[in-house]
């Protein structure tokens, strides 16, 4: 299985219980993340000066804390995407860090899945997984993860399935729902205010339970990006947001055949 992401921390908040599962099965898990997340907003006031702002540190300080999340999730080996350092992270649409020359968005979509093709025909994933066509939330860098993701996988001869990570619109109510009743350290959000889609479009609920407190382990140790507090996180805007006991996926490409509960599921692997 191969999973690519945007910026670290990403891995970990959309699919870090799908990778400490498959990898706890023994499983091939690689990660392939795009940027080293530059531009992200800083949460710990003694790291400020890191932000490209100020010392522009903060992607390989990043780095270090992905290597930290993947020790805590188990994959098997990560890559960036055209080497550490290649892609930069583009930030929010309109502002200047996507004019960079570095810039995600900026680079050749063509180019880009070339790389992201090397890896696939060195490994040979059978699934693969990324964001939907929107980026989960719009953000820039997850949108040309898509399309890199899809237009490499399409050539990939390993690759049978295709995933799509998104967040369940009535697991994400039930997660609030609770943290409303017993209380959290950061700012709930109404219904509706964090990005999800309809249940009837997910084709795959894939069990996390047993994993769940290594996926919290990952994603404290992407620390300017994430505060954990009980079983829920908030990124730098203190908006909490509950971590179900299952994570969620839309099959993009391949057979649907035993895809429901299990990303391998009919595939005789």
């Amino acid at each position: 299985m191969l999973l690519v992401h945007a910026h670290p921390d990403d891995e970990s908040i959309t699919t870090g219980g799908t990778i400490a599962r498959y990898a706890a099965q023994g499983a091939d898990v690689t990660v392939v993340t795009c940027t080293l997340g530059e531009e992200g907003e800083i949460i710990p006031p003694g790291l400020d000066q890191l932000g490209a702002w100020a010392g522009d540190q903060l992607g390989g300080y990043r780095a270090g804390e992905l290597a930290a999340a993947g020790v805590a999730l188990g994959w098997s080996r990560h890559r960036y995407l055209g080497g550490i350092g290649r892609w930069r992270d583009s930030g929010m649409a309109g502002t200047p860090s996507a004019e960079h020359p570095r810039a995600f968005v900026r680079g050749s979509v063509a180019e880009q899945a070339g790389q992201l093709l090397d890896v696939l025909d060195e490994l040979r994933p059978e699934v693969v997984v990324t964001y939907d066509s929107f980026g989960g939330y719009g953000h820039p860098d997850h949108i040309r993860a898509h399309e890199v993701t899809m237009m490499a996988a399409k050539r990939a001869g390993s690759v049978v399935r295709v995933f799509h990570t998104v967040s369940s619109a009535s697991a994400t109510a039930r997660g609030l729902a609770r943290l409303r009743a017993e209380g959290a350290p950061f700012r709930v959000p109404a219904d509706g205010e964090l990005p999800t889609v309809p249940d009837e479009r997910i084709t795959t609920v894939v069990d996390i339970a047993a994993h769940r407190e290594r996926k919290l382990a990952a994603l404290r140790a992407h620390e300017t990006q994430v505060s954990v507090g009980g079983d829920c996180f908030a990124l730098s805007n203190g908006i909490a947001q509950p971590v179900p006991p299952a994570e969620y996926f839309v099959l993009a490409h391949g057979p649907a055949d035993g895809a429901e509960t299990d990303l391998f599921g009919g595939l005789g692997s």
